[in-house]
């Protein structure tokens, strides 16, 4: 069934239903569940938000890996901050961060799209000049590649008047727009606020925050726990490809096989949240300190006792017992000696 959306054109079909039903079935159980795992929610919220700090960033061509992004943001010091790569890391952190806190007051408005555009480059000595503010140049939308190569993706919208324009008409519709599901609306506005491009730079990385915005304030609170940003840029080049190919053909252009991608990102990372929540056998047996230190060695191999405990804040002869107790119930697996134990599942 073809319809209209905004200014586009959506053929609404078994697969979009079918991502649509997946993600709202899970939806409807997930406050049983955030009440059922507590300690282990908190880890996979740490993990999630290091992968998408890295990731989003990455994305754009910054080249930490998830790694270094985990040392920076254990001890967060401004003054240091005299890399590129490290200013957009903490900058998109404490974005990341305020959403997740304060998501319930943050409202689509150009105000605060605007705040959170100034916040997001607020560390970024490069972007000084134009963070907060609508473009004064035009631009396009490039991609970049590991050998340091970008390659124009597609026009966006005009410098000034257009811009303006443009993004207020957006706003007014989503914010206006009672009829269509949550889940369309949101990859809907996400595609439009991608195709004005209505900043000079980090229009990328303020999409993907403003997604987890939206979905936070629609009432998918489990998007926290898994990281929407790992996934697009595990998919990189088919997230190019399909702005694209719906791009070629704009205005009043058919962005079906946008919202599908958009829904495949959501479905994947809530199917790969399932995994790690729905333990079987001897897991779920354990007790809820086990768990939490099972679902942190699960997520980081080869960690050892030291970085648990102080993840965790379990004090570390509490944590060697039970590291003890998963070892003997076959569940993790002990490497090294001395001081270089390590824990691995």
């Amino acid at each position: 069934m073809d319809i209209e959306v905004y200014s586009f054109k959506l053929n609404i079909n078994w697969k979009l239903i079918n991502f649509i039903s997946q993600i709202d079935r899970f939806d409807a159980s997930w406050t049983a569940i955030e009440r059922r795992e507590g300690q282990s929610l908190k880890e996979l919220k740490n993990i999630a938000t290091v992968r998408s700090v890295g990731a989003s960033n990455r994305i754009e061509g910054n080249r930490m890996s998830d790694e270094e992004v985990d040392v920076l943001l254990q001890k967060i010091d401004i003054t240091k901050l005299t890399d590129r790569d490290s200013q957009e890391v903490v900058g998109y952190f404490e974005v990341l961060d305020l959403i997740s806190e304060s998501y319930e007051n943050i409202n689509l408005t150009e105000s605060h799209i605007k705040s959170l555009h100034n916040s997001l480059l607020r560390y970024s000595d490069k972007d000084q000049w134009h963070k907060g503010n609508y473009k004064a140049h035009s631009n396009a939308v490039e991609a970049s590649f590991p050998d340091g190569t970008r390659e124009i993706i597609f026009q966006t919208t005009e410098a000034g008047f257009a811009t303006e324009d443009a993004i207020r008409a957006l706003l007014n519709w989503y914010n206006s727009e009672t009829e269509i599901h949550p889940l369309i609306k949101i990859a809907s506005f996400v595609y439009d606020f991608l195709s004005i491009h209505p900043f000079q730079d980090g229009n990328g990385r303020l999409s993907r925050l403003v997604s987890t915005l939206l979905l936070l304030k629609n009432g998918y609170k489990w998007i926290q726990y898994v990281s929407f940003e790992h996934e697009i840029e595990n998919r990189k080049n088919e997230y190019y490809q399909v702005l694209r190919s719906c791009q070629a053909k704009r205005p009043h252009e058919d962005i079906t096989v946008w919202i599908q991608f958009f829904l495949s990102c959501i479905s994947n990372i809530q199917s790969k949240l399932l995994v790690k929540l729905n333990t079987t056998g001897v897991e779920a047996q354990i007790s809820p300190k086990e768990k939490s230190i099972f679902t942190i060695i699960q997520n980081r191999p080869n960690i050892q006792s030291g970085e648990i405990s102080e993840k965790l804040a379990i004090p570390l002869p509490t944590v060697k017992r039970v590291l003890s107790e998963l070892v003997n119930k076959g569940l993790i697996e002990k490497q090294g000696s001395g001081r270089n134990v390590s824990y691995t599942i």
